[in-house]
């Protein structure tokens, strides 16, 4: 670092401060540090570091060893946040995120210095382990219950199926059928929630819920069922891969999408512009989670209060081709 600040004529503070990202220096004296780092090839002693400062550059991410597209995307958005802070993420999958396994990856975490730690905690048993970790470290829960009294971040899905059924009504249709995800997720029950709420406040009729889990199998599933039912005219599935097995079966079932059957996901998945109609989809917001969780933690870390503890990112509504007025 001193070699840096020579080579750049600035002081040794001054390379400290362009290295954490501080506002207070000057764009010029920013590129001019930048360039002398990288004419130098210098990278910083994390190890180093932790040691001067007394605090780990580690964060600690328990998150369950799953490839669903939600919690992958914003574990994947979460450590591009971080790196772009100067921190380093350490994930620890777990099989099922039970109070034993959260304990034993929060441990782990500990043990290797983490200086904080973010929960992905989906599930009404994650959510319960939480309760388990001491209140002294910095933990920050992700899409957990969105009654929990502390930290947690979260996006709020109940806007989101309140504006894929609204946009289902507004053209047209009586009522909005649903297929659910596995109801021990939060998600999944706050979108079955929203859906209800919006159809209640319309004084639309609320059919029964199609049970399902996430997979376009699942939706496949309950899509051979609905396909049978002429009364349905618009699906809400509780994400894309489920709302692709419906389309799959509608399709089988001589049904046209949008043309009999109007469908709408949620996740916004990068296929879900190419399905057979291109998806009409709710898209979650997982930069700005990973960001706000991160937030959130270093104040934790720091001691000192953030803003709010509780942040609730609002989704947006991708309009496509999956979506028509209803046939008379």
């Amino acid at each position: 670092m001193t070699d840096v600040a020579r080579l750049a004529g600035v002081s040794h503070q001054t390379v400290s401060r362009v290295l954490n990202g501080h506002p207070n220096v000057r764009e010029q004296t920013r590129l001019r540090v930048r360039a002398a780092i990288e004419q130098l090839g210098y990278r910083p002693n994390r190890a180093a570091r932790a040691l001067a400062t007394g605090r780990s550059q580690l964060i600690g991410v328990v998150a369950q060893n799953s490839t669903l597209f939600g919690p992958s995307s914003l574990l994947a958005a979460f450590e591009l946040a971080a790196a772009a802070r100067g921190f380093v993420v350490s994930v620890r999958r777990v099989r099922v995120l039970d109070r034993g396994s959260i304990a034993e990856a929060v441990d782990h975490h500990l043990e290797q210095r983490a200086a904080g730690i973010v929960v992905i905690a989906p599930t009404a048993a994650a959510d319960e382990a939480l309760a388990a970790v001491p209140p002294d470290i910095p933990l920050v829960a992700v899409d957990g219950d969105p009654a929990r009294g502390d930290t947690l971040v979260t996006v709020d899905q109940q806007a989101g199926a309140r504006l894929a059924t609204r946009h289902l009504l507004d053209a047209g249709h009586r009522t909005v059928w649903h297929v659910a995800g596995p109801s021990e997720w939060f998600d999944a029950a706050d979108r079955e929630r929203g859906w209800r709420r919006t159809l209640e406040e319309a004084g639309a009729e609320v059919p029964p819920v199609s049970p399902a889990d996430w997979s376009a199998a699942s939706g496949y599933r309950a899509g051979l069922i609905l396909a049978r039912m002429p009364e349905v005219t618009a699906v809400f599935a509780a994400n894309d891969h489920l709302a692709l097995g419906i389309l799959r079966a509608m399709s089988e079932r001589g049904r046209a999408v949008p043309g009999e059957v109007s469908v709408v996901g949620f996740d916004d998945v990068p296929e879900a512009a190419y399905f057979i109609p291109p998806l009409t989809t709710v898209r979650p917001d997982f930069a700005t989670v990973a960001t706000e969780t991160l937030d959130v933690l270093l104040s934790c870390m720091s001691g000192e209060p953030a803003a709010s503890t509780r942040r609730t990112i609002t989704p947006t509504l991708v309009e496509r081709a999956s979506v028509a007025a209803p046939p008379r």
